[in-house]
């Protein structure tokens, strides 16, 4: 295969992995009951970093 045919599949190649899954997303079924889906519930907790002190 020449260079252009390769530069026209990778091109080719390309479209199809950044369009498909917008497609894909669209043929998708909507929720039925009609509400949002829940999202977790996370909060924030302070780190407790303790510095292990070793003897030398």
């Amino acid at each position: 295969m020449g260079l252009i045919d390769c530069l026209l599949l990778t091109l080719i190649n390309a479209v199809i992995c950044i369009t498909l899954p917008k497609l894909l997303s669209l043929m998708k079924p909507n929720n039925i009951n009609g509400t949002a889906p829940s999202l977790p519930n996370h909060t924030l907790q302070e780190a407790q970093s303790e510095v292990p002190s070793f003897p030398y």
